[in-house]
């Protein structure tokens, strides 16, 4: 597929981080002990604490997602945004949450500011049912320009009865299931702020086809699945092989870590509606079909890959629980690759 140049234009450049990571590998590895139940490169870190019980651990930031929250000086959303997308890369793991840190850096400490993301942390986590058990608030003029502050989260969470979705019952003939998102969710922010400065349109206007303004639709939170999800797994775990959540890096980057090395996934363009707000980007920015589904969830925020026989079944029980549910594709034989056509 082609490279994400338009996002490395943007600031951010995929395929660095991701051979930067190859390369500290061995380190990460040589601090591994026996009760490390999960390689490098999954969702969250799973460690066994008992004959029955393991602890899943995860931390992601806000990202440049910031950058409109502080020029629109609204703040509340992105503390729902971190706990949400935690709460997502541990849920694919068959974990749900225990408790949830926060790290706020800023050069110059902004009460009400803070107070507002602590808001939006608190409301998220009484949602998801986790406690938000402590964190860090620093002050550090000089890395911090003035106005400017970072949102970074670490979540805990729990698997019981070793009940750990890994990818490792993946098998071509699955069924790939979408359940929708809501918008941007965390991710793909670098690229959506370059084309709307370069198209010189502002986050205050209003945009028809997105019903509210351009900068409302970009802060829309990040979807929490667990409360549909969760209960799904319980239900049919033995059906669900395999859950990505469509984070940094998209279809391709995303799918890939819960495939066999004998599978391929493919996902076809088409069976599901792509939200206007990623049709709007595309547009306004000449950004090709495949840099949208690398960088963006394109309207789908969680793939579950789940067993043929019952991916009818399970497609019901998700629908029930509230969500939009799209069969996007398929897994056939192959070599660990995401096809997207």
């Amino acid at each position: 597929m082609a490279k994400s140049d338009m996002y490395k234009k943007a600031g951010v450049d995929i395929d660095a981080a991701a051979n930067a990571l190859k390369k500290a590998k061995s380190f990460i590895k040589s601090t591994f002990n026996k009760n490390v139940a999960t390689d490098i490169g999954s969702f969250g870190g799973v460690y066994k604490i008992s004959k029955d019980k393991m602890l899943v651990a995860s931390a992601d930031g806000v990202g440049t997602k910031l950058k409109i929250a502080q020029e629109l000086n609204l703040h509340t959303t992105v503390g729902q945004d971190i706990v949400n997308h935690c709460t997502n890369d541990i849920l694919v793991m068959g974990a749900k949450p225990l408790f949830f840190l926060d790290y706020f850096g800023t050069g110059k400490l902004e009460a009400k500011v803070l107070v507002d993301v602590i808001e939006g942390l608190s409301k998220a986590c009484r949602e998801n049912n986790c406690v938000l058990i402590g964190g860090e608030t620093a002050e550090m003029p000089g890395i911090y320009k003035p106005g400017d502050y970072d949102l970074v989260g670490t979540i805990i969470g729990e698997i019981n009865d070793n009940k750990i979705i890994t990818g490792e019952k993946v098998k071509p003939g699955d069924i790939i299931l979408g359940l929708g998102s809501v918008g941007l969710h965390t991710n793909g922010f670098s690229l959506a702020r370059r084309v709307f400065e370069t198209a010189k349109i502002p986050y205050t206007r209003k945009i028809k086809e997105l019903k509210t303004t351009l900068g409302l639709a970009l802060l829309k939170p990040h979807r929490s699945y667990l409360n549909s999800v969760f209960p799904a797994i319980e239900k049919y775990f033995s059906a669900i092989h395999g859950i990505a959540h469509l984070t940094g890096g998209g279809f391709y980057d995303n799918i890939n870590r819960v495939l066999p090395d004998n599978c391929d996934a493919v996902c076809l363009r088409g069976t599901w509606p792509v939200l206007p707000i990623f049709e709007l980007i595309q547009k306004t920015g000449n950004v090709g079909w495949q840099e949208m589904h690398r960088v963006f969830n394109m309207g789908v925020g969680l793939t579950v890959i789940v067993d043929k026989k019952k991916a009818g079944e399970i497609a019901a029980f998700l629908t029930k629980k509230g969500e939009k549910v799209y069969q996007i594709g398929q897994v056939i034989e192959g070599c660990g690759k995401v096809i997207v056509e």
